[in-house]
């Protein structure tokens, strides 16, 4: 099994247009409206919505 390693952690809310970052483990970043939100930094991967059409996913990975 391999894993990718994160080169960014962010994503767009779909309901107010914002876009969010994690840039530091544990860095939980919610959006201005609150539909949405990431964390983990470049450690990890942990989003949250309240309804997943409002979370587009724009996270980027580094090539293995």
């Amino acid at each position: 099994m391999t894993t990718k390693k994160i080169k960014t952690n962010k994503a767009r809310c779909r309901k107010c247009g914002s876009l969010i970052e994690s840039k530091t483990r544990y860095d939980f970043v919610e959006c201005k409206c609150g539909a949405i939100f990431v964390d983990g930094g470049k450690e990890y991967l942990r989003r949250g919505f309240k309804n997943i059409k409002d979370f587009e996913d724009l996270s980027e990975f580094y090539d293995n």
